[in-house]
């Protein structure tokens, strides 16, 4: 776009934003980008705008199209209270590395810093919690800052950009032409690979007996997952080198991959967490070894040594020393390893899997459910589904017991189709985020998973679904509390339920009033028929869950102790 054309900056703002490949657009009017809305109508045919409920929901949304696309998100909020509503969404997006632009209008610049009627200090507020942030208050600036924010946005590890427009700029006149960016002198988003220290993994590697690669959600956003498995598999002949994933790792390897074994952490699997504890080496990608994947950082993989592959420098030795830093894109580095690999006999170390799975069956999974048919827990209706969709699903999770039942139960054939919040841990971002999913992939089903506190903080979204007939699926896991809390309030300070029973409305008369065709069940006779009902749907499906008040995600590493302290029960 290099011929030059006298326009207003609210028109640059849009013809930038389709020079970059932007169709989704999610937001809500206001005073401050009234000019901006008023030329998105002469776009709509190349602009698809999602009028959300809330700015936080917009946010959500543009965080569930980016971790389903790959692609940028994009949102677009007035000044004052529509920026600071955008806050926690770009604070979530900046912990778990979600590529999105946040669109803000400002008062006009002559009226900066006199707190002027809906103004707030946007940079000011969004600068700890956003990869850049730049407040633009000539139009000039428009396509420059646009060109800069989707380019950082993207490239590197990703995370959000936040453009703070004045209203001045947005009708200024200046002669318009688009360059993208390729280029900032002083940000350097691809590192070198180092090949002597890839020559030192692959030599680590080759001496380890126990290897155990850690699966973090980096080998998704490099696009890396075929090549993770390739070299996971060249690692031995009868097993290879086993994977377990960490919370935003999950999808990126099939569930039924003979070398998966399960998820890390908190609520992880007793085989990932029983095997970090005996592993001689851990290969650690894209991951940042957060507190809920370690435990006790003093007594976390005592016999291991540890590499670490990381495109972000700072993550690098941050939370605990590794032997082998390797600051890299990971797809490149995973498959600079491959050829060096020798296959190895590991199939007694495969084996250990195998027995920590009967153990956990057991002791957590088989007690899960009652083959009484007197209730239905959470593991019934996330197995049921798993069952149902066959892996097939995108699901997206709010934050609570519903999203660690579904981080465990669900399963899943290809990559990105885990979509939660994980670094933030944001209640009420299922549903926004799960739209937002569903308008980025509308070919794939898209299903979210919510508790009943969790639904209640951006229900409102319900009619964001019925305006634009998102074909979303949402089951609400009814058990009339804050669950994850209750389970902790039981557990740990002596079963005083303080303020975590929650009365819910009629959540199926809620969906009816959208439009939204729905079903509660709360025997477990129904339970498969439903979900079944659910998925044979052709658009929006509520199904609401009556599952048990006080079931618990179990096995549970208790917070800041050693993965080797799981419990298995109450």
């Amino acid at each position: 776009m290099a011929n030059k054309q006298k326009i207003k900056g609210a028109e640059a703002l849009l013809l930038s934003l389709i020079a970059e490949g932007t169709d989704t657009i999610f937001g809500y009017p206001g005073g401050q980008v009234i000019p901006i809305y008023d030329h998105l109508y002469h776009h709509t045919d190349r602009l698809h705008h999602i009028l959300t409920r809330h700015e936080q929901g917009a946010v959500h949304a543009a965080q569930g199209y980016a971790r389903a696309t790959g692609k940028v998100g994009v949102c677009l909020a007035t000044s004052g209270p529509g920026a600071t509503n955008l806050v926690t969404g770009i604070a979530d997006a900046m912990l778990d590395s979600t590529p999105i632009v946040c669109i803000t209008g400002q008062v006009p610049a002559a009226l900066l810093g006199t707190d002027a009627f809906q103004e707030a200090d946007t940079i000011s507020m969004t600068m700890p919690i956003s990869k850049w942030n730049y407040q633009v208050t000539k139009a000039s600036e428009i396509p420059r800052a646009i060109a800069r924010a989707y380019y950082i946005a993207r490239t590197g590890r990703p995370g959000p950009v936040v453009i703070d427009i004045s209203k001045n700029a947005q009708v200024e006149e200046f002669d318009f032409s688009y360059k993208p960016c390729i280029y900032l002198r002083s940000y350097h988003p691809k590192p070198e690979l180092d090949k002597q220290a890839v020559a030192r993994a692959v030599e680590m590697l080759n001496a380890s007996e126990k290897p155990l690669i850690l699966v973090g959600q980096g080998v998704k956003l490099a696009g890396a997952e075929r090549r993770l498995v390739e070299l996971a598999a060249a690692a031995g002949y009868n097993g290879g080198a086993p994977m377990a994933s960490t919370l935003m790792g999950i999808s990126a390897v099939p569930s039924g991959h003979p070398l998966f074994v399960g998820n890390l952490g908190m609520h992880g699997n007793i085989a990932a967490n029983e095997m970090t504890q005996q592993s001689d080496l851990i290969l650690a990608v894209g991951m940042r070894f957060s507190d809920r994947v370690t435990g006790d950082v003093k007594n976390y993989a005592p016999h291991a040594k540890i590499i670490h592959i990381d495109i972000d420098s700072a993550e690098l030795g941050k939370n605990l020393p590794v032997e082998l830093p390797i600051h890299a894109d990971a797809g490149e580095a995973l498959e600079a390893m491959k050829s060096g690999i020798r296959h190895k006999d590991r199939s007694a170390w495969i084996d250990v899997a195998k027995g920590c799975d009967r153990r956990e069956y057991e002791e957590v999974v088989r007690p899960s459910s009652d083959p009484q048919g007197r209730f239905i827990s959470m593991y019934d209706a996330i197995s049921t589904l798993a069952e149902v969709e066959k892996g097939d699903a995108v699901i997206v999770t709010d934050v609570g017991q519903n999203q660690m039942f579904s981080a465990r139960y669900s399963k899943f054939n290809s990559t990105r189709s885990f979509i939660t919040s994980g670094g933030l841990g944001t209640m009420g971002f299922g549903l926004p985020a799960a739209l937002g999913a569903k308008l980025g992939v509308p070919d794939r089903e898209v299903v979210c998973v919510m508790g009943d506190g969790g639904f209640q903080m951006t229900m409102q979204e319900l009619g964001t679904i019925m305006q634009n007939r998102i074909g979303v699926k949402m089951i609400v896991l009814n058990n009339s509390y804050l669950g994850m809390v209750r389970q902790w309030q039981q557990l740990f300070f002596g079963k005083r339920y303080s303020f975590t029973h929650i009365e819910s409305p009629d959540l199926t008369l809620i969906a009816a009033a959208y439009g939204i065709p729905n079903r509660r069940v709360t025997e477990p006779g129904q339970l498969r028929e439903a979900i079944e009902e659910l998925a044979a749907a052709p658009g929006a499906y509520l199904l609401e869950v009556a599952v048990l008040p006080e079931e618990n995600v179990f096995p549970m590493v208790p917070a800041g102790a050693s993965l080797s302290d799981i419990i298995c029960t109450d």
